[in-house]
């Protein structure tokens, strides 16, 4: 599935397997996670990096680009009823600019065009929870550590 770039200037490009584009994702998730992670736990690097490493051979990631600066990764899938909607990590100096906003509204608009929902999953003690309730996802699942989510399409 490709991603389409939302202008003015952010583009979404598909990671590869090379390791620059593993250990650059995974940079991003430690920038940006690692903060609620150790809230609850400490942060172990080598579960961290086989977690990673998991994820990253098992979805789709994207570059997340502001003109040529690399501010993050997404990962966005079809599957056959709805969209899976994670790894959305921005690094700490953008966020609270409002492109997470903006990338999450180009990312539903997206599903909604192909008529899907769209679903997630955060820490529950993760802030970003806020930014999905205010995109209308409703709570569909819980777990000791995880909150689960999903948005139906809007009706056109």
């Amino acid at each position: 599935m490709d991603l389409p770039d939302l202008p003015p200037d952010l583009t979404f490009a598909r990671l590869g397997s090379a390791p620059g584009d593993v250990a650059f994702a995974f940079q991003a998730k430690q920038a940006a996670m690692g903060p609620h992670i150790i809230r609850r736990w400490t942060w172990d690097e080598a579960f961290q990096r086989r977690l990673h490493e998991h994820n990253f051979s098992a979805k789709a990631f994207y570059e997340i680009r502001r003109a040529e600066q690399r501010i993050g990764t997404l990962s966005l899938h079809r599957e056959t009823d709805h969209l899976r909607f994670g790894e959305f990590y921005l690094f700490p100096e953008h966020q609270g600019q409002g492109t997470g906003t903006a990338i999450l509204a180009h990312c539903l608009a997206l599903a909604n065009d192909l008529g899907l929902s769209v679903r997630l999953e955060y820490l529950h003690w993760n802030p970003v929870g806020s930014l999905y309730r205010r995109h209308g996802f409703k709570e569909i699942g819980r777990s000791e550590t995880h909150c689960f989510m999903q948005r139906d399409a809007a009706v056109l």
